[in-house]
């Protein structure tokens, strides 16, 4: 059974800050491409219940993205909130200020996400799919492979997050988002380079395509290695 990524970001918050966890969780959701440019979060009263808060906690979070240009409210019988069309885009901060900010963090997250992804890619391929895992795999390499650049680090984020999913573990699929989230912005600091999306992407249908063909070592080397460049890739604007 698949552990969708919408139940991972959209989990119940930790009491003592509702209003800034809740935003969090919101912002999680868009930023990794769980809720698309143009799609409708899930129903106020839903969604304030997976949450565990308040609707009024809710209606203050979502006002606050209203404010920064993230969702928008509509009324009528088709309405609800829905993400921007187009969204704010990432601030080109100083990657170096944003590592020394990070500190020793920088470190953590990557031994974390390197431990946490290579193990779900083993662990997907391990498992038998369904059709539907298999395709949802598929369709979130084919929207990666053929994402704009401005667009590309939110897909390649959805990617992912759909390898951690089809282990069918929640708990996976959630501390896959939360590390993501904590690379985010650093990721964003530096620039795209062409070359290395394309790169990017023929590892990512070397990855999808060895969980496919149930061969877990092959998935574990090649998400291995997948992590490793980026890891590089940072660490050399760091420097």
């Amino acid at each position: 059974m698949v552990a969708p990524a919408d139940d991972a970001v959209f989990r119940p918050v930790r009491t003592g800050n509702p209003f800034e966890e809740t935003v969090e969780r919101l912002l999680q959701a868009i930023k990794l491409g769980v809720v698309m440019p143009g799609d409708r979060l899930p129903a106020e009263r839903d969604l304030a219940t997976r949450l565990n808060v308040s609707r009024v906690t809710l209606r203050e979070a979502i006002h606050a993205l209203t404010e920064a240009g993230y969702v928008e409210s509509r009324r009528g019988r088709y309405g609800g909130t829905f993400v921007n069309e187009r969204l704010p885009k990432p601030r080109r901060t100083a990657a170096k200020r944003i590592a020394r900010e990070l500190g020793d963090g920088l470190d953590d997250a990557l031994i974390l996400r390197d431990a946490l992804e290579t193990g779900a890619a083993e662990a997907a391929a391990n498992r038998a799919l369904s059709e539907a895992e298999e395709a949802h795999l598929e369709r979130c390499l084919a929207d990666t492979a053929a994402a704009k650049l401005t667009d590309y680090r939110r897909f390649d984020s959805r990617l992912h997050l759909a390898i951690a999913e089809v282990t069918g573990s929640a708990s996976l699929t959630a501390a896959t988002a939360d590390v993501r989230m904590r690379l985010n912005e650093l990721l964003d600091a530096i620039p795209l380079l062409e070359r290395n999306i394309a790169h990017s992407n023929d590892q990512h249908a070397v990855i999808v395509a060895a969980i496919l063909a149930d061969d877990p070592e092959a998935a574990r080397q090649a998400m291995q290695e997948h992590l490793s460049g980026t890891a590089v890739l940072l660490r050399g604007f760091l420097a």
